[in-house]
């Protein structure tokens, strides 16, 4: 009898042969019974087909196409063309899309499909890494990534330490030394992936994507990302229409939708009993496509006739549950009972199922459960042939036999406080304050291991197992934080929906808001974030100011980033309010007196810039009161470097907050540090360190990619923008339909770079109209700012295009507006700015006055393409009054500066100005590397192979910093500006 699987209808390839017509036996027939199977083979194997397919396709291609597939071993019946659109996405070139996610209804096939691939994909040479999505795992950190690296995990000890030590401790097979760092987890997992595909093709297939535990599936859309330029391939599936939570929306997808009447009639008839008459009807119209339904319903139909089929009346999904659970009735009561064991637990191992449920070590007891299709054994574990089987044999039990599985279970497993804290809070029906200590518990070991979304849940599921209110309200906050740090908005606003409906406490209630509030703001909702917060502040602030002073901080980043000046006005009063706490603090960062010192100045300098000079003086007064340490001196950092953006003082914004990003890094928060990224971004490219803003922006990209925060991965595309116009790169600003996600009305932060983006681009294209309208767009009408700090600094850009298009007279109202905006005391750089603007478009006979205020204060140097092109200003300014002799010093000075920064479309506008004054262009040096020292030539040969800088630092044993030091200091010298140029550059040498 031909082998029939109950798995997403899939079958062996002589159980598709239909009944021969009575007429046309093989013993009839003209052709031999080899030649007559050959036919019908033929012609019901659509896979065939596909194969002939990429063989003309391998011959177009003359013959150096990746296409080496075996001949198929199974085939799928009705499913051709979603075969044909698999092997296409696995078979595209690289640097192409190769990642696929396919979507259906349970038992429509995906996981038989995927299955039938990765065989294929075994055949022709590929390394192929599965795994299987859990429902009783997804609870787990990482236990869906342990599962699909196992098969490479012995190559683990090819990466270096720090990454191997990682990866090691996220998977469990090293003990967790401390904070895991979730970038370093990452980088591991694509250094290791990277360096296999080198050797091999990999094919990495993720079956029931829904069910993975979310810390793994932010690993592996990083890697996913990333992976494009290497031979690996990527599929999915997952059940439903779109894609789940935790996976990009945005990837290709395949649906696979029911078989056609044809197929489904078709797939029936291979079964080993085809029904016939009324019932092969009533199972084509009751299965409605459903190939696992087909199955499934003729198997009833042999062992029960119609009376068998379940009604119409429940949703299908149910019906196929009712029919793996009917299948228990006919087994021994001990097979039912480990069957029950092993549908609670579902991958623990086979010893322990068997000893949890007393069965003794004679595994001859499963053989009935075999036989019945629900399970298989084998290599010491136990696997459902079908989720729907698991889910059919554990809700067909009564309560009170689940709970005692799950008590059962937990009883061994005393040496894995995790699985066992899961199984406590499954046998709890109420509450039991030992079950929610020992999920808090299992939280702080995830936390300690980076994975955020097992903590939440965890810490959620231990509040609901709390006897008091408060414990309730105290988990739930708890477990809001962790969300937050996962980066799961709609989640985080349910849990402090929780919180708030459980206490009054205003401590409890503050620390809720303070990360819903954050949330909120990260991802882009400004309004309702500033509803969150105020409502934890007024009328009944928290006891505790420490707790106080954290909203408010809270508060003062939705103020940046909305600009709205409702929400700007309220931080000073409620400032003014706040007073020191004392005692405990939930709030570590801010349990000192410089730490919440700090915090205050910068929140009120935040609020009110023309302050921040003065407050980051008293901030830094010597000889603080205690010596800091730990969380409080990386809390005090960050807020010193936040001052000192507001008060222009760019070095020491980029060192304090450089030194707080180590920090946040070793406590494996970088998440917190999200609202600073872009600010850093930004007084990075100011400084003329652009190699190191490349390296920060990467990072922002990656951290916003992986929490979703959508206005930081805005605020970063934004800047990478800038930064191509500057160094003379055609840009195209970026028309993301998914931008629309967030209100630029009530993110004005985001709305001011990205205006200034497309202003720097415009001018970089010599499309100074356009650069004039998107930089007057940072002004009203009446020259007040759409953000109350971003668009000032853009003043000496509009009037830079507006001196090239003729619009002086109104950018000069915008100059004055900003002028006395600011105040009779701007800072030193908005001063310098403002000169400049002025000589450009202000009144002629005060220009060069302007001019060299501009050009000859010391202080400007900390701000050097500013002073580069303020010089070329002035130098342009003074040969078109025939001045030459005075334009060439502040030419060769701005070149130089351009040439240095890397800003080659100012650089060749430098030159060209120089050639006008009668100055002969330079030739270029004979050998660009014979100025580096030996590290750096190694370090540029590494770079001009494609190698990133953490990969480049792996090979040298330097830390990434000191690559990224070295490439901020050799791109000038060699005239370059990216990794592609200096390919070129050692091609020529």
């Amino acid at each position: 009898m031909p082998c029939v699987s109950g798995m997403g209808g899939c079958v062996t390839a002589p159980a598709l042969w239909p009944a021969w017509p009575s007429s046309r036996r093989p013993q009839d027939s003209d052709a031999t019974g080899e030649e007559a199977c050959r036919e019908r083979t033929d012609r019901l194997c659509p896979l065939r087909l596909v194969h002939q397919f990429l063989r003309s396709r391998h011959r177009r291609d003359g013959g150096h196409s990746a296409t080496r597939w075996a001949e198929p071993a199974m085939t799928l019946v009705g499913r051709r063309s979603e075969v044909r659109r698999i092997l296409d996405v696995i078979e595209a070139e690289r640097g192409e899309s190769r990642m696929l996610i396919l979507l259906g209804e349970a038992g429509a096939g995906k996981t038989r499909l995927v299955a039938a691939v990765a065989d294929h994909a075994r055949g022709s040479g590929r390394v192929v890494l599965t795994c299987q999505g859990s429902e009783a795992e997804s609870q787990q950190s990482f236990a869906s990534l342990h599962q699909l690296l196992l098969p490479v995990l012995p190559e683990v000890g090819t990466l270096a330490e720090h990454l191997r030590g990682a990866l090691e401790s996220a998977v469990g097979i090293a003990p967790v030394g401390g904070q895991l760092d979730p970038m370093l987890l990452r980088v591991a997992v694509l250094t290791l992936l990277t360096g296999v595909s080198r050797r091999r093709p990999v094919l990495l297939v993720v079956d029931d994507v829904q069910h993975c535990d979310r810390d793994s599936l932010d690993v592996l859309g990083f890697v996913a990302r990333r992976i494009a330029a290497e031979d690996v391939s990527v599929l999915l599936t997952s059940r439903g229409q779109t894609p789940p939570d935790g996976v990009a929306g945005d990837l290709p997808t395949l649906l696979l939708g029911p078989l056609s009447e044809q197929a489904a009639a078709e797939l029936v008839d291979a079964q080993p009993h085809p029904p016939t008459g009324r019932t092969r009807i009533d199972v084509l119209l009751q299965a409605g496509g459903n190939p696992l339904a087909i199955i499934e319903l003729c198997r009833a139909a042999k062992m029960g006739g119609t009376r068998a089929l379940p009604g119409g009346g429940l949703p299908q999904t149910e019906r196929i549950q009712q029919m793996y659970a009917a299948r228990l009735h006919g087994l021994p009561e001990i097979t039912r009972r480990l069957i029950l064991y092993a549908a609670a637990s579902e991958y623990e191992d086979l010893a322990t199922i068997m000893a949890a449920a007393g069965a003794g070590p004679d595994i001859a007891v499963w053989a009935p459960a075999e036989a019945a299709g629900l399970v298989t054994v084998a290599d010491g574990r136990v696997a459902f042939r079908h989720p729907l089987a698991r889910a059919g044999s554990y809700h067909g039990a009564p309560a009170y036999l689940r709970q005692r599985a799950h008590r059962n279970l937990a009883a061994v497993l005393t040496a894995d406080p995790a699985r066992r804290a899961w199984h406590l809070a499954a046998a709890c029906l109420g509450r039991d304050e030992s079950v929610a200590a020992a999920l808090e518990d299992t939280a702080e070991l995830a936390e300690r291991r980076g994975g955020f979304f097992a903590a939440a849940r965890a810490l959620e599921r231990s509040a609901e197992c709390s006897l008091a209110a408060g414990d309730r309200a105290r988990r739930y906050a708890k477990a809001l934080r962790a969300a937050n740090n996962a980066g799961d908005p709609s989640w985080v606003r349910e849990l402090y929906d929780k919180v708030t409906a459980l206490t009054h406490d205003p401590d409890v209630l503050g620390l809720a808001a303070c990360g819903a509030g954050m949330a909120l703001s990260l991802f882009g909702h400004q309004r309702e974030s500033f509803k969150v917060l105020l409502e934890a502040l007024e009328p009944k602030p928290p006891k505790h100011g420490t707790t106080a002073l954290a909203l408010t901080a809270v508060l003062q980043g939705v103020a940046f980033q909305s600009g709205l000046p409702e929400v700007r006005e309220r931080i000073a009063g409620l400032l003014d309010r706040i007073e020191t706490g004392g005692g405990d603090t939930p709030y570590a960062e801010l349990g000192t007196i410089a730490a919440f010192d700090a915090v205050r100045a910068s929140t009120l300098a935040g609020a009110e810039p023309t302050n921040a000079p003065e407050l980051l003086r008293r901030t830094l007064r010597p000889n603080p009161p205690e010596p800091l340490v730990g969380v409080a001196q990386m809390n005090r950092l960050s807020a010193v470097g936040c001052i000192a953006w507001a008060a222009d003082e760019s070095e020491l914004c980029v060192e304090s907050l450089r030194q707080a990003y180590a920090m946040f890094r070793t406590y494996g928060s970088m998440g917190v540090a999200a609202p600073t990224l872009a600010l850093t971004g930004s007084a990075l490219i100011d400084t003329g360190r652009w190699a190191e803003a490349d390296d920060l922006l990467e990072e922002a990209g990656t951290l916003a990619a992986v929490h979703k925060l959508r206005h930081l991965e805005i605020d970063v595309e934004a800047l990478r923008v800038t930064l191509q116009a500057l160094r003379g790169q055609p840009v195209v600003m970026p028309a993301d339909p998914a931008w629309t996600a967030v209100g630029l009305e009530e993110n004005r932060a985001t709305h001011a770079r990205l205006l200034h983006a497309a202003g720097i681009a415009a001018v970089s294209a010599g499309d100074f109209d356009g650069a004039f309208r998107q930089f007057r767009l940072l002004f009203d009408e009446d020259g007040a700012p759409l953000h109350y700090f971003l668009s000032h600094r853009s003043v000496a850009d509009l009037a830079a295009a507006a001196q090239r298009t003729g619009q002086g007279e109104e950018a000069a109202r915008i100059v004055a507006a900003v002028r006395t905006a600011l105040g009779p005391r701007p800072t030193t750089r908005m001063t310098l700015l403002l000169h400049h603007a002025a000589a450009l478009i202000g009144d002629p006979k005060d220009a060069e006055h302007h001019f060299r205020l501009a050009t000859v204060n010391p202080a400007g140097e900390e701000w050097p393409l500013a002073r580069a092109q303020a010089r070329l200003h002035y130098a342009q300014w003074l040969r078109r009054r025939r001045r030459p002799l005075d334009a060439r010093p502040l030419l060769a000075t701005a070149l130089e500066s351009f040439n240095r920064l890397g800003a080659i479309g100012l650089a060749e506008e430098a030159r060209g100005e120089l050639r006008a004054s009668g100055v002969a262009g330079s030739p270029a040096p004979a050998d660009a590397l014979a100025g580096l020292t030996a590290q750096q030539r190694q370090i540029v040969r590494l770079a001009a192979q494609g190698l990133r800088n953490r990969e480049i630092a792996e090979q040298l044993m330097l830390s990434p910093r000191t690559v990224s030091y070295h490439l901020y200091n050799v791109y000038p010298k060699l005239g370059v500006t990216s990794r592609n140029q200096l390919r070129a550059l050692l091609g020529d040498l």
